[in-house]
Formats: structure tokens, sequence, C-alpha cells
């Protein structure tokens, strides 16, 4: 295939990746009973949630605590861990999917609050769940070319204010069995924020390499899930069957110029159960090499994948081979290596 869909990176290691927990959990259990009518009235069965998507848990920030101070935080972890100096970075790319406004960019208050310089360009990079892998691409590249040295991806995402409008919707008496299907994804979301640093591999020998990978597009699925600040509408099924075939076939595409079939880690975007599995049986991965955080963390959306990777590297040794398997709603995938 012709393009941009392949693509190798030459000179970019990954420094440091961290993630922030939000500390408030809220079960399944909890939004069950909120529900409850509604599940007794649609003649839904018990546990839905956690029988259908495998989430027991997932969490929400603390009062006081914004999505982009957790994001700062985030940063400033994966700046302490690299060795950077904040004066250092020439780039930060916001990915978050949540945001209050439509401006200014997230990213301002972020490279605010982590006293980046004002030679530091900051902008945000919005696409659905993959737009912290497509970050890191985007940054490689630029180091690559030599434009920046040194560069952060950061992502803090707020469930909250969406699975309450979403509770409060769903238990109205009008509510029915079709609107429940199409608002459940919603239910499987959750709060967390990560950030990478990246920077030049030649003067860090002992980073994580970021080789490169394959991106491929199926938008003609681009109206499977649509989501806004009160709410997420998805074609639950629709989606896993667009998102689990654009894969696949990313995976067969890439295989005359990478082999992914041996890898040590498979890191991929972390959503329920029915789509881990079927990631799995697809392209026949092993699964003691495919973590889970999903159950206890809920579908972090941009950030899930990061903070899935963030958790695994301290199991991670030199040499290790890690696959990045991102999906995000439109459909967009891409799959990044990085050698460990």
């Amino acid at each position: 295939m012709t393009g941009n869909a392949t693509f190798r990176h030459n000179n970019t290691a990954l420094l440091s990746v961290s993630s922030v927990e939000a500390p408030k959990i809220v079960s399944s259990a909890d939004f069950d009973r909120r529900l409850a009518p509604t599940l007794r009235r649609l003649k839904f069965p018990p546990r839905l949630l956690e029988r259908v998507a495998g989430i027991t848990h997932r969490r929400w920030w603390a009062p006081g605590t914004s999505f982009d101070d957790a994001a700062i935080e985030a940063g400033a972890k994966a700046l302490a861990e690299s060795g950077v100096e904040a004066s250092e970075v020439g780039l930060l790319i916001n990915t978050s999917v949540t945001r209050r406004s439509l401006e200014p960019s997230v990213a301002v208050k972020i490279h605010h609050g982590l006293s980046l310089p004002s030679s530091a360009m900051n902008f945000d990079l919005a696409n659905a769940c993959l737009g912290f892998v497509n970050g890191l691409t985007l940054a490689a590249n630029m180091i690559d070319s030599g434009q920046i040295k040194y560069a952060m991806i950061v992502n803090g995402e707020d469930a909250q204010a969406t699975q309450e409008a979403t509770l409060a919707r769903l238990q109205r008496p009008e509510t029915t069995r079709e609107d429940f299907g199409r608002e459940f994804a919603t239910l499987t979301l959750g709060s967390g924020a990560a950030a990478a640093v990246l920077g030049p591999a030649d003067q860090h020998p002992g980073a994580h390499r970021i080789v490169g990978g394959v991106m491929r597009a199926g938008t003609e699925h681009h109206e499977l899930c649509v989501g806004g600040i009160d709410g997420m509408a998805t074609d639950t099924k629709g989606l896993l069957d667009g998102g689990l075939q654009l894969v696949v076939d990313a995976w067969h595409e890439a295989k005359p110029e990478w082999d992914w079939a041996t890898m040590d880690r498979y890191v991929t975007h972390q959503v329920s159960n029915a789509y881990t599995q079927a990631i799995i049986d697809a392209v026949g991965l092993d699964p003691e090499k495919v973590p889970i955080t999903f159950p206890h963390w809920g579908n972090v959306g941009p950030a899930s994948l990061p903070m899935t990777l963030a958790a695994e590297a301290q199991t991670l040794a030199a040499g290790d081979r890690v696959l990045c398997m991102g999906v995000g709603s439109g459909l967009n995938t891409a799959l990044l290596e990085i050698v460990w």
C-alpha cells in the first residue's frame, strides 16, 4: 500500500511514560443500583456491566481536581523520570478528548502548569482514543527531522460529568432497550491521566527506541460512535466489528515489512472483554503477553494505552519488543513498535 500508512523513525526514543490514577473508585455495582428500576423494567440481567464488558470499577477525580490538573501532574512525573529539564522541551501535545471549552486549547494550561518555555510550541491533537499514539508519531517525526530535541505528550480524561448525565437519562421512565444499548458504552468509561517524554535516541542510549509501524483508516465507520459533553451514542456491535476488521487488515498488511508475531508485549487500547478477546483470537496473540487494565480503570480513552504501558514498564527488560495497538472512533488504528 502506498502513501503514509507505513512509517519508520530513525532517532527517537521514549525516555519516560507515567500515569496518574483518579482516586475515587466507582464500581459497576454502584451504577447497577442507580439503574435498578430501569434494568428491572427492561428485563436486563443483573450485573450487566460487569458481565458484558468485564468492568468492575472505573475511577473519578476527587472534587476540586480537574482533568488538566491531572495531566499536569502526569507531565511533571514524566519529566522527573526522564531527567529532562522543562526548559529543554520544544513541543507539548495534549491529546485529551475531555475539554471544558472550544477555545483556548487544553494544551495552554498544561504548558503553563509545567512551566515550559515560551519557545515550546503547544497544541491539542484530537483523534478520539487514538490521539496519544498519534501524538507519539508526530513528535517522533519532529525529533527525527531535527526541528525539536524533546517532546511531551500528555492526556487527561474525566468521565464523571458524561456518566452522570447518561445515568440521569437512563433513569427516565421512557428509556427503551434501544436507548440503553446506544448509551451502554458511556458507562464503561473511566478517568485518568498519562504523559510521555520523547528525545533523540543517539543521546539516550539506555532509552526505549520508537521504531515505527503502520496506520490505517476506516472512515466509512465515522458515525458508529459519536460523543459529546453530555453523552456518547455508540453502535457497540458495529464498532467492535469495524474496529476488529481494521486492526486485522493493518496487521496483515504490515507483514511484508514488520514481524510482530513474537513480540514480548502487546499493549492494546483498553475497552472490554469482548474487544480484547476478539483481537487476541483474530491475529493469534499470546494472551499472557496482553496486559489487561480495563476491569479496574474502565476505558480511559486516549490515556488507556499509555497508562497500561506505564504499568507494564516495571516488568519490561532491555531489548523487549512492545507493540502498541491503538484504535479510535472514526475509525482509525495505529500499530507502533517500541524496543525497550
